[in-house]
């Protein structure tokens, strides 16, 4: 899997070699690894940990736990500025070390994940806080696809 901070885009090659395009949405900070900096971290990381198998999609999720709540416009209006995690989480883990796995540089202490979003319109910008966001349907494709211990290359 390739994740292309440039062009906004997550790119999967399926097991009979046709490739998955996915719009996304990485930081609006641009790119870095160290925590604390709200930044995408770069470089060769895989899926560590696949959350929310069978949620409906919209879950919402807090510190990797369903709530229990499906996301809807009337709870985003109770809940302030909050930053969304819905429908699946991907958890990502660092396989660099020095870059994106060890001390401040760690990716999977840095809690940076694949997950949908309640910002949909702002696909294809930079606009998170570090983290890769897609639509709701678009994770919950991905997430079917892709087995834990997938490798995740971002540049």
């Amino acid at each position: 899997m390739f994740v292309s901070v440039a062009d906004q885009e997550l790119c999967l090659r399926l097991a009979d070699g046709r490739l998955r395009r996915y719009p996304i949405s990485t930081a609006v900070r641009g790119t870095g690894c160290l925590q604390g900096s709200y930044c995408t971290p770069t470089g060769k990381h895989r899926v560590r940990l696949k959350i929310g198998d069978g949620c409906p999609a919209g879950t919402v999720f807090r510190g990797r736990r369903s709530t229990g709540e499906v996301f809807t416009p009337a709870l985003a209006a109770s809940h302030g500025d909050r930053d969304w995690i819905l429908s699946r989480v991907l958890w990502l883990d660092g396989l660099e070390p020095g870059h994106n796995r060890g001390g401040r540089l760690d990716t999977l202490r840095r809690f940076v994940y694949i997950h949908g979003t309640a910002d949909e319109h702002l696909i294809g910008q930079a606009a998170s806080h570090g983290c890769v966001r897609m639509r709701n349907s678009d994770v919950v494709e991905l997430f079917d696809l892709v087995p834990p211990g997938t490798v995740v290359h971002i540049s």
